[in-house]
């Protein structure tokens, strides 16, 4: 029997009727280790506001939620209320932990500049720590540059996205699982027959409304596009919330496009507008490898997306999709006209360079990776 304690900042909503539901992605991912751990006990957060429609229930009794106070944010007033709370959060992770075989801990969080130390200098439990941000940030913010020295300092596992030549012995390249074994399958046949038509041209973008996801650079690159260009594309699907929503989609107004503002949405219903896309845009300043790159790719999306952190050892310009050169609006139009322009052969040959890839980035193979190198 095995057991594990995870902890991390995702967040968790409690509904009306009580059931408790968590940021979808994470959730799904958990949902799947109970392949692996006979329990979890998941130390998240759990906020006062209702839940997005993107979060998801647990879906075994052999998972738990163990509530954490929702601290985080930029404000100062926001860094006060985690120290204030830090003797609270630290005695709740270590009850957690006592009770189960394993710990992992999901940085960079806020929280992660006390409980790392905590756990490397306080803990001998056996456990891993999953760094899920850009591990090659060159200007992170200080606490996130802090947790990523500590975790090069201790001799825990850390899973790391991408491979680095310089990179710790105790840090293991590991890909996010986001799709199951049945939804690579469903992608692979979908993507065979995929194509694309001049003016039936679908893009989409999932992510949070905001600077540093580059959602600003996308509408600015799109109305950059001439008359003509803009014909071709039938929607701009922009999935996600965030609030400067209303200033994003006034700056859509009067633009000539069809720019569709859905919000949050259900697992499945980011994956229908995945099915009928062409190409997924995300011009983000700092990644580590974001699930929803697969998860497009699965789909036969395209991705217009940065070169930064490990995104670049997974998507090649020009052969599986196209990097941006610089995070800006020039380099984005020119790749956005790359695919207004694509000749449809080059189109399902680029499709096709995408198979084989999705493996990797399945539950199974991420379980099966845990039960060899960490356990």
């Amino acid at each position: 029997m095995k057991t594990l304690t995870i902890i991390s900042h995702t967040e968790h909503y409690k509904n009306p009727d009580g059931s408790i539901v968590g940021l979808g992605a994470t959730v799904t991912e958990i949902n799947h280790l109970t392949a692996v751990f006979d329990r979890i006990l998941h130390v998240a957060m759990l906020h006062d506001v209702p839940a997005p429609p993107s979060a998801l229930p647990y879906t075994s009794n052999k998972i738990t939620c163990i509530a954490l106070p929702a601290v985080g944010g930029t404000g100062i007033q926001d860094k006060f209320a985690i120290i204030y709370k830090a003797p609270k959060i630290i005695a709740t992770i270590q009850q957690a932990i006592q009770q189960t075989d394993y710990f992992q801990f999901r940085a960079p969080t806020g929280i992660g500049v006390f409980v790392i130390p905590y756990l490397m200098f306080f803990s001998k439990k056996k456990g891993w720590f999953k760094y899920a941000g850009n591990w090659k940030q060159e200007h992170a913010p200080l606490a996130y540059s802090l947790q990523r020295w500590l975790l090069k300092k201790q001799k825990r596992k850390v899973t790391i996205n991408g491979s680095w030549p310089d990179q710790p012995k105790q840090c293991l390249t590991f890909e996010n699982p986001c799709l199951t074994e049945a939804e690579v399958a469903e992608g692979k046949a979908l993507a065979a027959t995929k194509s694309i038509e001049a003016k039936a041209l679908r893009f989409c973008f999932v992510g949070r409304l905001e600077t540093e996801k580059g959602l600003g650079l996308l509408i600015a690159a799109f109305k950059n596009l001439n008359a003509e260009e803009k014909k071709r594309i039938q929607e701009i699907a922009i999935v996600g919330d965030g609030k400067a929503k209303q200033k994003y989609m006034d700056s859509t107004k009067n633009s000539g496009l069809p720019f569709v503002f859905h919000g949050f949405l259900s697992r499945d219903a980011v994956h229908n507008i995945y099915k009928v896309s062409h190409a997924i845009v995300l011009p983000s300043a700092s990644e580590g490898f974001p699930k929803v790159i697969a998860e497009a790719m699965n789909y036969g999306c395209l991705p217009i997306v940065s070169n930064v952190s490990s995104i670049g050892q997974y998507v090649q310009s020009d052969n599986n999709g196209f990097l941006l050169d610089t995070i800006s609006v020039e380099s984005l139009l020119a790749a956005i006209r790359k695919v207004v322009y694509i000749d449809p052969k080059v189109f399902s040959t680029m499709l096709n360079h995408q198979k084989n890839a999705e493996n990797r980035f399945t539950y199974a193979y991420y379980n099966q990776r845990i039960t060899n190198a960490l356990l």
